[in-house]
C-alpha cells in the first residue's frame, strides 16, 4: 500500500502534527501508533531521521486505510502545513533542455534562425550533459510556505513567475557520494513552486557579478512546498514524472523529468561534492519549459495555480496582489 507523508495543524493548538496519507486519507501520527527511538518527538524530519525504525510501523498502518480503522480522517478536515523544515535548501538551474532551447530563441541568444538557434544550444546542451556540472544557487527555508497558502505578490515588482519542478528529500547524510550511490541517500519527493521576480534575477547596477537569486526568490511564500513527501520505495523512476502546471485552468507547462539535463542522481552527486547534504535536506531539480516569461504573461492577483507532479498530490495557490501598509 502506497504513502505519503505530511505535516497539518492541529485545530485546537495550532501547533504541527505530522500524517500519514493512504489511499485518501489521512491518519494522524502520534506516540500512540508510532513509536520513535528515545524522546524524538512525532514529526516528519524524526520519521526520516529514524526511517529504520519507522518505515515497517508506517507501512502496517498505511495497510490498514479504508479498513474502517479508527482515527482516519478525510483531506478536507485538515489544513495543511508545508510537509517538512529542511536545513538546506540547494536549487538546480536551467536543468531541462527544452526549456534551455526554449530561452535560447527567445532571447536570440546568437545569429541565425529559430531552428539554427535550436540546433545551437541543443548541441551546447548535449556537451554540458557529458562533460559539465550543474548550476547550483542556495534558497531560504523561510520563502517555504504550504501546498493551499494564498501567494502574496509583491508590489515592487510585476514581474513574479512560477517553476514548478521535483524536489528531491535527503534521508541520511551524503558527501561526496558517486552518482551510482546518490539515490540511496535520498529518502522521497516533494514538489515545490520556485516563485522567481524576474527584474530581479541580474544586477543592473553590478553587471559583472551576474545573477541576484537572494533577492528574486526569496520573499515570503515564494517556495510552496507540498503537500506530501513520498517515499523513494514508491517512485520506480525519478526520471519517469510527468509535471504539469496550469494557469487558470490552461496547461502552461508540460513535460517529463526525462528532459532533464542532469538526472536527480547526478545533481545530488554533484551537490554532494561541495558540502556534506543533511537529513530533509531539499534538492530542487530545475524547472521546465513553460514559465511566464515564456509565455509572456507573469503572476497577477485572483490567478490560481494548480500543481501536479506524478505521485505528488496537488498543489492549489491563489494568487493575491500585496496589500499597502
Amino acid at each position: 500500500m502506497a504513502y505519503s507523508l505530511l505535516t497539518f495543524e492541529d485545530p485546537d493548538t495550532g501547533t504541527e502534527r505530522a500524517g500519514l496519507e493512504s489511499a485518501g486519507l489521512i491518519l494522524p501520527l502520534t506516540a500512540d501508533n508510532l513509536d520513535l527511538p528515545g524522546d524524538a518527538p512525532v514529526s516528519v524530519e524524526n520519521i526520516i531521521e529514524h526511517w529504520d525504525k519507522s518505515e515497517a510501523q508506517l507501512d502496517r498502518l498505511a495497510a490498514s486505510a479504508g479498513t474502517g480503522s479508527p482515527g482516519w480522517r478525510a483531506r478536507s478536515e485538515i489544513t495543511l502545513r508545508a510537509p517538512l523544515h529542511p536545513r538546506q535548501i540547494l536549487q538546480a538551474g536551467a536543468n531541462y533542455r527544452k526549456h534551455v532551447i526554449d530561452l535560447a530563441v527567445a532571447h536570440r541568444d546568437g545569429e541565425g534562425t529559430d531552428e539554427e538557434i535550436r540546433e545551437r544550444t541543443a548541441a551546447v546542451m548535449d556537451k554540458r550533459a557529458a562533460e559539465g556540472t550543474p548550476y547550483f544557487f542556495i534558497g531560504l527555508p523561510t520563502a517555504m510556505a504550504s501546498a493551499t497558502d494564498d501567494l502574496i505578490l509583491p508590489g515592487y515588482s510585476q514581474t513574479h513567475d512560477w517553476e514548478l519542478e521535483v524536489a528531491a528529500v535527503i534521508g541520511q547524510r551524503a558527501f561526496r557520494v558517486t552518482p551510482e550511490e546518490a539515490l540511496d541517500y535520498v529518502f522521497g519527493y516533494t514538489m515545490v513552486n520556485d516563485i522567481t521576480t524576474r527584474e530581479l534575477v541580474f544586477r543592473k547596477d553590478m553587471p559583472a557579478i551576474g545573477s541576484d537569486w537572494f533577492r528574486s526568490k526569496n520573499a515570503p511564500g515564494f517556495l510552496p512546498t507540498g503537500p506530501v513527501v513520498l517515499p523513494a520505495k514508491f517512485v520506480e523512476d525519478p526520471q519517469d514524472l510527468m509535471v504539469t502546471l496550469r494557469l487558470n485552468g490552461d496547461i502552461m507547462q508540460q513535460e517529463s523529468t526525462a528532459d532533464m539535463i542532469f538526472t536527480v542522481a547526478q545533481l545530488v552527486s554533484h551537490a554532494s561534492a561541495q558540502m556534506p547534504l543533511l537529513p530533509r535536506d531539499l534538492i530542487l531539480t530545475g524547472s521546465p519549459s513553460g514559465n511566464g516569461a515564456h509565455w509572456g504573461r507573469m503572476l497577477r492577483d485572483g490567478d490560481v495555480m494548480e500543481g501536479q507532479i506524478t505521485g505528488l498530490g496537488t498543489q492549489l495557490i491563489h494568487c493575491r496582489d500585496e496589500v499597502a501598509r
